[in-house]
C-alpha cells in the first residue's frame, strides 16, 4: 500500500516508523461552541500562525455574536480549507498555543494520544506547501472540511521521535525566519536609500551654490537657474489612439501583435537595471483595441501607474498599448524622458501624501495635472541621468541578490520541514559540520561581515 507521504512527497517510510490511518491520528473537535460567551480570547489564523485579536475592535468582518465561535485549546491544529480555487498563497493551518475562540468556519483538529501536536502541525504544513489541499477542492468545490480528506494510510514515528523532530524544526525554522527578516529589512533599506537618492539628485540638494525656493513642498529649494514648472508645461499628457487598418505595421490580418502593458510588466523592471519597456508577454487584438479603453502609446512615452501599486513607472521603448490606469506623458525638448522618469521615482512621498485617507489607493487626474517637476538645464539633466544610471544598477544588483537569497531561504525552509516530518533527516547527527544547521551558521556569519 502507498501512504499519503509517499504519494505526496515521494518519501519512503523510514525504518521503525508505524502505519496508521489519517483519521485515527487527527480528529475534528466536536461540541465546543462558545455558548454563553464562556471564553472571549479571540484568535485568528494569520499566514500559518494563530494570533490574538481584539474582540472589541470595529475593523473587519465580525459576527453578531461570538457565541457561534468554537472554543479551542492549546495543542489544537486549526485548518482553513475555504476558497481553495481562488487563494493559493495563504498557509492554511496553525497550531493553537492558548485557549481561546475562533470562527467555526475552520476545523479544529486534536491529535490522539501518544502523538505530538507540534509534529503534526508541521506534517500538515508540509502537505500545504506541496499544494495537496488544492487537489481536494477541484472543479466547483471551493471549500472542503477535514472530514472530506481521504482516510489514507500514513506513517508516523513514536512519540519521543515526534517530539525530537518538532524541537529541531522549532529551532531551525526560527533561525531561518530570523535570517529572512534580516534580509527583508535590508531589502527595504535598499529601497529607502534608492528613494532618497532619486530625490536628492533630481532636486539638486547635493549641489553647492545659491539656492532658491521652488514653492513646492516635496521639491524644496532648488539651485539657481532651475525651474519648477507643471508637467503640462514641459510634457504633453498623452491620451493615445486606436490604430486603424491604415496603419499596417500594427496588424497582420487578425494577428495580435501590439504589446499589451500590464502592471506586472512595469513591476518587473524594478528588479532589473533598465527603465525601458521593450516588450510584454501579452498582446492585444484589433478587436480588443476597438472595444475597450485600451489606447496605443508612442515610443518614449513615460507612464505612471495611478491606481494599483501607485508610483510604478517606465518608459516605452516602442509603441505599446495599455489602459487609463496609467498616466502617460510625451516629453517636449525641454526635458529628457529619462529625467522625467527619475522625477516620478522621486515623487513617491508625494504620492503617499495624495493617497492619504483614500480608500481606493488612487491618484486622481486633477492631482496629476497639477504635478510639478524640477527642471534643470539639459546638460545638467544629462549629468544627473548618467549618475543615477550608475547608482541604480548597483542598488538593483544588491536588491536582486537579497531577494533571491530570501527566496532560497524560504525554499530551504519548506524542504527542511518536509524532510524532517517524513524521516529523511538523521536527527542524531543534525547540526554537525556540513549539515543545513551549519550552513545557516555560515549564512549568519556572512551577513555580519
Amino acid at each position: 500500500m502507498m501512504t499519503l507521504q509517499e504519494r505526496v512527497h515521494s518519501a519512503p517510510m523510514p525504518s521503525g516508523w508505524k502505519l496508521d490511518k489519517l483519521h485515527q491520528t487527527l480528529k475534528v473537535r466536536r461540541g465546543n461552541k462558545n455558548a454563553g460567551m464562556r471564553e472571549d480570547n479571540l484568535l485568528s489564523l494569520s499566514y500559518g500562525r494563530i494570533i490574538r485579536k481584539d474582540i472589541d475592535t470595529d475593523g473587519g468582518l465580525l459576527p453578531e455574536s461570538f457565541e457561534t465561535y468554537q472554543v479551542v485549546e492549546a495543542g489544537d491544529i486549526i485548518m482553513r480549507l475555504t476558497d481553495l480555487q481562488n487563494d493559493k498563497r495563504s498557509l492554511r493551518q496553525g497550531l493553537v498555543k492558548e485557549r481561546g475562540i475562533i470562527t467555526s468556519a475552520y476545523d479544529a483538529l486534536e491529535v490522539v494520544r501518544d502523538n505530538e501536536p507540534r509534529f503534526w502541525a508541521y506534517a500538515l504544513l508540509a502537505l500545504d506547501l506541496a499544494k495537496y489541499y488544492y487537489s481536494l477542492g477541484g472543479g466547483v468545490r471551493q471549500s472542503v472540511k477535514f472530514s472530506d480528506f481521504p482516510n489514507e494510510w500514513i506513517y508516523r514515528p513514536d512519540l519521543p521521535t515526534q517530539k525530537r523532530i518538532a524541537a529541531v524544526l522549532d529551532r531551525e525554522t526560527t533561525r531561518i525566519d530570523q535570517l529572512i527578516a534580516k534580509k527583508e529589512r535590508f531589502a527595504s533599506m535598499i529601497g529607502d536609500r534608492e528613494e532618497a537618492l532619486f530625490l536628492d539628485a533630481v532636486t539638486g540638494r547635493a549641489l553647492q551654490g545659491p539656492k532658491q525656493s521652488s514653492g513646492v513642498d516635496w521639491i524644496g529649494d532648488l539651485p539657481e537657474g532651475w525651474l519648477a514648472p507643471k508637467f503640462t508645461m514641459v510634457a504633453r499628457q498623452e491620451t493615445g489612439h486606436t490604430p486603424s487598418r491604415k496603419e499596417p505595421s500594427y496588424w497582420v490580418e487578425e494577428d495580435c501583435i501590439i504589446p499589451w502593458v500590464s502592471l506586472a510588466d512595469v513591476w518587473q523592471l524594478r528588479s532589473g537595471e533598465t527603465v525601458y519597456l521593450t516588450d510584454s508577454a501579452e498582446k492585444i487584438s484589433e478587436f480588443g483595441m476597438a472595444n475597450s479603453s485600451a489606447r496605443l502609446l508612442p515610443k518614449d512615452t513615460v507612464i505612471l501607474s495611478r491606481t494599483a501599486s501607485v508610483g510604478f513607472c517606465a518608459i516605452m521603448a516602442q509603441p505599446m498599448a495599455t489602459t487609463q490606469d496609467f498616466a502617460a506623458w510625451i516629453c517636449s525638448p525641454k526635458i529628457r524622458p529619462k529625467f522625467l522618469y527619475y522625477v516620478l521615482r522621486a515623487m513617491k512621498p508625494e504620492f503617499r501624501r495624495l493617497m492619504m485617507g483614500s480608500t481606493h489607493q488612487t491618484i486622481y487626474m486633477p492631482d496629476i495635472r497639477s504635478f510639478r517637476t524640477p527642471l534643470p538645464p539639459l546638460p545638467e539633466q544629462d549629468r544627473i541621468i548618467t549618475e543615477l544610471d550608475l547608482s541604480i544598477g548597483t542598488y538593483r544588483k544588491a536588491q536582486a541578490r537579497t531577494l533571491e537569497s530570501i527566496k532560497l531561504l524560504k525554499e530551504y525552509r519548506s524542504a527542511l520541514i518536509t524532510a524532517a516530518v517524513t524521516g529523511q533527516i538523521d536527527l542524531y547527527n543534525y547540526g554537525t559540520a556540513g549539515t543545513p544547521s551549519a550552513t545557516l551558521d555560515r549564512i549568519e556569519e556572512e551577513m555580519q561581515a
